[in-house]
């Protein structure tokens, strides 16, 4: 109902669901077109079962919960691998763990050189300094 009142686009899969109950997967194209499987939502009814879960209820007696199961970007690293092969390993600005390294051209830009690191800390830019003793390029 939510996906019809959204307009989104969404198919049915009888029998595809886990062995826990019903679940909604979120599947992904990447970068070359190949769908993957990231986020999901599943009701699980087996579990509370086999660890044999209760909780007391309004009417004082024991019921068997139900858990809802979310993983919102699915595995992490499934997730990380699509979004490198999206930017094939070129993120923008604001995704770069690294958004700015400084390289002094000599020793004696050093202190200037990590002036401008603090600098750029205080701003929240992810920034290195780079002062081996070495040639650039």
């Amino acid at each position: 109902e939510v996906a019809d009142e959204m307009n989104l686009d969404y198919t049915i899969a009888p029998g595809e669901a886990s062995f826990y109950g019903p679940k909604i997967d979120f599947i992904i194209r990447d970068a070359i077109g190949r769908k993957w499987q990231l986020g999901t939502v599943q009701v699980d009814y087996v579990m509370p079962e086999r660890f044999d879960l209760t909780y007391v209820g309004s009417d004082n007696e024991k019921h068997r919960p139900v858990i809802i199961h979310r993983a919102p970007f699915g595995s992490m690293e499934r997730f990380t691998s699509i979004l490198i092969e999206h930017f094939a390993g070129n993120f923008p600005l604001w995704l770069s763990p690294e958004q700015v390294r400084v390289l002094p051209i000599s020793d004696d830009q050093n202190d200037y050189a990590r002036k401008c690191v603090d600098s750029f800390k205080e701003i929240g830019v992810r920034v290195t300094l780079d002062d081996r003793s070495e040639q650039i390029g």
